[in-house]
């Protein structure tokens, strides 16, 4: 693994896949700024890369032995990355830059839109069910083997239940 400093950012590059390791924070600031965007886009364009393909694999982050969780970034680029949570991002040959592509095509936004309409769908499904829930209470509690009221008690009610 050979290392390569751009500014302030370093990566770890895999000479024989191309592959690119990045610690999170620098990868974080990456996908902020639009001129360090550039930057790497310009740093990778001049990398000469290795042709040919990888098997893809859940492997471990040398450094701490966790496995990676391989995500799909932003859970709707299309772009699998693998995510040390501790440390940084795996990306394989050519993944960065299709993950810069992404964000600068507006996808970080959409992503983000679409998860609040997920969130606002599950919420609106909860307070469908805890209506209906509510509504199936109060049919039970108008009857009275399921309420106190009207003369009903406990011992009533558990006759009932066994008699």
């Amino acid at each position: 693994m050979e290392t390569s400093l751009l500014g302030e950012a370093s990566f770890a590059a895999c000479a024989s896949c191309d592959g690119l390791w990045i610690d999170a924070a620098t990868f974080e600031n990456i996908c902020a700024d639009r001129e360090r965007q550039s930057a790497v886009l310009g740093f990778l364009a001049r990398r000469n890369a290795p042709l040919g393909s990888t098997k893809v694999s859940y492997v471990p982050y040398p450094a701490c032995g966790q496995l990676m969780n391989r995500n799909n970034f932003a859970r709707a680029s299309g772009v699998i990355v693998d995510i040390c949570k501790r440390n940084g991002v795996w990306f394989d040959a050519g993944d960065l830059q299709a993950v810069i592509e992404f964000i600068r095509k507006g996808g970080m936004e959409l992503a983000r839109q679409r998860e609040k309409n997920e969130l606002n769908n599950e919420r609106e499904r909860l307070r469908c069910e805890k209506r209906r829930f509510a509504t199936q209470a109060g049919q039970f509690a108008g009857d009275n083997r399921w309420s106190d009221e009207g003369g009903s008690d406990s011992r009533s009610f558990v006759r009932t239940l066994f008699g």
